[in-house]
């Protein structure tokens, strides 16, 4: 090497020295944020307006799962979709829960060791606002019957039952053709639509089975991108392809009705599901101002974490049916889904001592009162409780 190209080398030694100097320097003066641990997840919020609605636009539209009248605006909106069928748990660590109070119906039964869970379906009050829906959890059969008479809505849950047998939700999902048509499971979808949120409940410290979140947007956007909109997808049926139609087509509504408040109404109900598990023994007190009940359980009124609200019914419905289980190793239970069956219907401040019937699984179930005529509920959200049929109820 010549005595230039070693000098140049020399300089460009040093003049890299110099920068590599300069920037170690400045990166090193800036603080390294801790590692804490894993990198946390994304909290989905609670509400997100979608709707604008003119404040003088009629509430004239009549929701098909509740009856509740609504704008034209959020009729339309509705009607490209179909209801969500969402799992959602109640363990006491979990709660409060988000969503429920904005359901325009509500399932509750026992999961399993006593501990209830809730199947809501959301469609018509959840259209103005992109809504949280949490803890989401597992699926049990006996949900999937229930669902099964809502002429196929979005069923969504993270997993499931899948013990061999009678309670094995998941190979009934799949048997159902469910997975192609209107399955959301979780293990299916995962981030961003369903995400782990461990700070939902502030200063609690929650175990990972309690952390599950989604939002109905977040749902139905996967729906749409699945082909799964308010029309159901063409399927093939003994070799001859049977034409999808639109969700309300095939759906039959409950009756509803504007009616008088009962002069002396009953105040109160309460039940439990199992005996001595106070943790889920619930309480309604009837609001005569707002023609609702008001829900307590474990001796605490229940809130929504969405809007601080209390949960509210204008339908409570005892269902009374039989109770079998646990009937393997993971506790899982079995009630009876069809058939008929004796039910307490609470509305508009009236008792009526009635009777249930589900014909088949995908049949719609229906409320008879004495003389079995079919039962017209009021106008909201309708919450169905299914209870061992030796299950005392107390009203007053």
């Amino acid at each position: 090497m010549s005595k230039k190209s070693l000098v140049i080398v020399l300089l460009l030694y040093v003049v890299s020295a110099a920068l590599s100097f300069g920037a170690f320097s400045i990166l090193a003066s800036r603080p390294v944020p801790a590692q804490t641990g894993p990198e946390p997840e994304v909290t989905a919020s609670r509400l997100s307006s979608l709707l604008v609605i003119d404040p003088n636009e009629p509430l004239d539209q009549a929701c098909p799962l509740s009856g509740q009248l609504y704008t034209q605006t959020e009729r339309n909106a509705w009607e490209e979709k179909r209801p969500l069928a969402v799992m959602i748990e109640n363990a006491p660590d979990a709660r409060p829960q988000s969503g429920l109070s904005q359901a325009d119906v509500v399932f509750e039964a026992v999961a399993e060791g006593g501990v209830t869970r809730f199947m809501g379906l959301f469609y018509c009050d959840v259209q103005r606002e992109d809504t949280t829906l949490a803890p989401v959890r597992s699926a049990r059969t006996y949900f999937v019957d229930y669902a099964s008479g809502f002429n196929l809505p979005l069923y969504v849950h993270v997993g499931g039952a899948n013990v061999p047998g009678p309670t094995d939700a998941l190979g009934q999902i799949s048997d159902y053709g469910w997975n192609g048509r209107n399955d959301l499971n979780q293990f299916s979808i995962g981030y961003p639509t369903f995400v782990r949120d461990y700070n939902r409940l502030e200063g609690k410290a929650l175990a990972t089975e309690h952390t599950m979140v989604a939002t109905t947007e977040g749902l139905w956007k996967v729906a749409a991108e699945r082909g799964w909109g308010n029309v159901e997808p063409d399927r093939t049926v003994r070799g001859q392809t049977v034409e999808g139609k639109p969700w309300q087509e095939g759906y039959r509504s409950w009756q509803f009705e504007d009616g008088e408040t009962a002069t002396e109404p009953v105040q109160t109900i309460s039940y439990e599901f199992w005996t001595g598990y106070d943790q889920y023994a619930v309480d309604w007190q009837y609001d005569q101002a707002t023609n609702t009940y008001l829900r307590s359980h474990g001796g605490e009124a229940h809130i929504d974490l969405n809007n601080d609200q209390r949960v509210a019914a204008a339908n409570v419905i005892a269902l009374l049916t039989t109770e079998k289980g646990p009937i393997n190793e993971k506790k899982h239970m079995l009630y009876g889904t069809t058939g008929t069956g004796d039910a307490l219907i609470f509305r508009n401040g009236e008792a009526i001592e009635g009777s249930w019937s589900k014909q088949d699984r995908e049949s719609e179930l229906k409320f008879f009162d004495d003389r079995g005529r079919e039962v017209s509920l009021a106008r909201g959200m309708v919450w169905i409780s299914v209870l061992n049929e030796a299950t005392q109820v107390q009203y007053q």
